[in-house]
């Protein structure tokens, strides 16, 4: 799935807001949830302990989430929506996109060296979820895609932190966004390898910033952009077609968050 198609969704009924209470407790419940997983990974979240430690009765949590996939899942969005803060209010400082996109995505990663239990349930739940599961599975999406957007973005086009979320100066063609697409790929393939020790950190960097050099080569006149012949031999991030989307199977580009980001 493309990041236009998802953008091209119908667009679901919002559900009610929530009241100040029952935010506090769903805050409470994606805490306990964090904690017990960055204690014992995945099979360290239990309902009833989740329940029990966040002061909620068993019945209550299933109305907010209905599984433990579910749960972790909301617990990826949260973890991103807070990396995302962290990112704008201390953005990357390269000149050149692709490597500010690179930095945003190891900053992310060493963060992920701090907490490995947390990250490994995150991405079983991800590798986990069902149809069921696909609109929580899209957000995360959406927000890693959202981060590597405003990664993309000139340091001077990025707002105050108090501010919406920024956005490139220039939009993003269309080659581009699937470049973005290619590099969500990579990165949640890349954390799957590094989280069984199948690869290094210092390997990682490397399959990062060579896959964000696509940013640069799908640029308006690039040689690798729109409307090149292709007989330079640069790689073409739309040729990465055909991938399941998330009301399918967990893709790419539902990459997991974070605890934090560190510079």
């Amino acid at each position: 799935m493309t990041t236009e198609s998802k953008a091209a969704r119908p667009t679901l009924p919002a559900s009610p807001p929530l009241t100040e209470r029952q935010e506090a407790r769903r805050r409470r419940i994606l805490h306990t949830s964090a904690k017990l997983a960055s204690r014992g990974g995945f099979d360290a979240v239990q309902m009833r302990e989740v329940a029990e430690s966040s002061g909620v009765a068993l019945g209550t949590l299933y109305r907010y989430f209905p599984s433990k996939v579910h749960l972790l899942v909301a617990t990826m969005q949260d973890q991103l929506q807070h990396m995302h803060e962290t990112l704008r209010k201390r953005p990357p400082s390269e000149q050149d996109p692709g490597a500010r996109v690179a930095q945003t995505l190891m900053r992310a990663f060493r963060a992920l060296q701090r907490e490995p239990h947390l990250a490994d349930a995150m991405v079983r739940a991800l590798t986990f979820a069902d149809r069921s599961v696909s609109p929580e599975v899209d957000t995360v999406s959406r927000l890693t895609t959202a981060i590597i957007l405003d990664a993309m973005a000139p340091p001077v086009a990025h707002h105050h932190p108090s501010q919406e979320p920024a956005h490139p100066a220039v939009s993003p063609t269309p080659e581009q966004l699937s470049a973005v697409r290619v590099i969500e790929h990579t990165w949640h393939s890349a954390l799957i390898t590094w989280l069984s020790g199948r690869a290094s950190i210092a390997q990682v960097k490397i399959d990062i910033e060579t896959v964000c050099r696509l940013i640069g080569l799908t640029a308006p006149g690039a040689s690798g952009g729109s409307g090149a012949s292709g007989d330079s031999g640069a790689p073409s991030a739309s040729g990465a077609s055909g991938t399941p989307s998330t009301s399918d199977a967990p893709s790419a580009s539902d990459a997991p968050g974070v605890p934090g980001a560190e510079r």
